[in-house]
């Protein structure tokens, strides 16, 4: 299965003022998978050691003498550690946060060691304060498989080639072909071990049967890190997202949780599930203007899930709406579009934000901003219309408006109609 930011972490390994490596991602999204392929194929060996399994671990960091501590990860792995030859990898590293501690002690004093730690954000993020390596460390994300990996673990890797050549009006002929692997994706998502079920057995059943095993083993989870007195509110918060994103206005909406919610009561399990890795959280700006950063309006935002896959689970749409009725596209207020939208984006490690005017109907999908403004609008089918776009164009006209549909590109003097299956592509053009 090929990911992406596997040029990341070779770019980590080749640089000169290289730190410890913390590989950054929500549960089930592939970390240890990836980063024992990455060790396999550029590095001698491999010393991996899993720090919830490995009881000796937990009395390893009595000390941050990096010398005897790699003495120990050699003698725990069973494998001889080369300095520059061999990747080390701490694996669930949240377990024992002194194991994240002594990445600054490694960083100061044994740069010549390469080594890289990967755990759940339902652990790492709750250290962050106590110990956690500050500025002593590099961090890579990783995502959810993209349409784009989905496409290369399905084989299509001569149309994935074309796509990075950026022959837009080309590719409008193969829309069918796209179409129809899209719908796939709306309904697999990009779990790896879902996405490598679907690509081995094409059985949609167990597709499911997985996507379900990880949203119980979430909740198993949440009951394992969450303080008692937020679980029941990360559950309430949690199960509401789907409900919150069916809605024609997605604004996240305290009292849909439940009669009488305020801001106070859940923030902080929003705050949580956001720390996780769990959610994606879309804040709502009240100019579009650069920097957008400055025109945050922390009371107003959307919530979206990692997965589109598991989107689909949580709301048990069946297979025959999404590869046959068309009704992913068709029905649910766009809510599948937009997620998938919002996590080609997010995979790109690029900041999202919506835009909506008071006491009127013009709202924006979604805004990011790079060396340019670009103003976005979501569209589910082939509808055209782009009516909040035009309206904020004509306000400065300085701004890059695109629609994001099933229509095939076009560019228009004022806009540019990119097909949903070229989302990723053409933001890679951007960013």
């Amino acid at each position: 299965m090929e990911r992406t930011v596997y040029q990341q972490l070779y770019a980590w390994k080749n640089k000169d003022n290289r730190k410890p490596l913390i590989l950054n991602g929500a549960r089930q999204v592939g970390k240890t998978w990836l980063l024992k392929e990455f060790g396999k194929h550029e590095y001698d060996n491999v010393a991996y050691i899993n720090c919830d399994e490995t009881v000796e671990m937990k009395q390893a960091f009595a000390d941050f003498d990096t010398e005897r501590l790699v003495r120990v990860f050699s003698v725990l792995s069973g494998t001889e550690i080369k300095p520059e030859k061999t990747l080390i990898i701490l694996d669930e590293i949240q377990e024992i946060p002194l194991g994240l501690t002594s990445l600054k002690y490694f960083c100061e004093n044994a740069g010549e060691y390469h080594i890289a730690v990967a755990g759940s954000l339902l652990g790492i993020g709750l250290h962050e304060g106590t110990g956690f390596p500050v500025g002593k460390v590099d961090e890579i994300n990783l995502h959810p498989l993209s349409f784009e990996e989905f496409l290369l673990a399905m084989g299509e890797k001569i149309i994935v080639q074309q796509m990075k050549e950026s022959r837009w009006n080309e590719l409008s002929g193969l829309s069918h072909r796209f179409i129809e692997l899209l719908r796939q994706y709306y309904y697999v998502g990009g779990m790896p071990a879902v996405v490598a079920s679907y690509v081995k057995d094409k059985n949609l059943f167990a597709v499911r049967e997985m996507q379900n095993q990880i949203l119980s083993d979430y909740r198993r989870d949440f009951s394992k890190h969450v303080p008692a007195d937020i679980l029941p509110k990360v559950n309430l918060v949690w199960d509401s997202i789907p409900a919150q994103l069916a809605k024609e206005n997605k604004k996240f909406v305290y009292s849909a949780i439940k009669k009488g919610g305020r801001a106070k009561e859940f923030e902080n399990a929003i705050q949580w599930l956001s720390d996780a890795g769990l959610i994606h959280k879309v804040m709502r700006v009240s100019k579009v203007e650069r920097p957008l950063k400055f025109y945050e309006d922390y009371d107003a935002f959307k919530l979206f899930v990692l997965d589109l896959g598991l989107l689909g689970a949580m709301v048990q749409v069946s297979a025959k709406d999404v590869l046959v009725n068309n009704k992913a596209f068709t029905e649910y207020k766009g809510a599948f579009t937009e997620q998938f939208v919002l996590q080609e984006i997010a995979g790109l490690d690029m900041n999202a934000y919506y835009y909506s005017k008071e006491n009127s109907l013009l709202e924006l999908d979604f805004i990011i901003q790079k060396d340019e403004i670009y103003p976005i609008e979501v569209k589910a089918e082939e509808n055209l219309r782009s009516k909040s776009l035009r309206t904020i164009y004509e306000t400065n006209n300085s701004l890059k408006p695109c629609r994001f549909s099933m229509a095939a590109y076009k560019e228009q003097d004022w806009m540019k109609n990119i097909p949903l299956y070229l989302v990723k592509a053409w933001l890679s053009t951007i960013s």
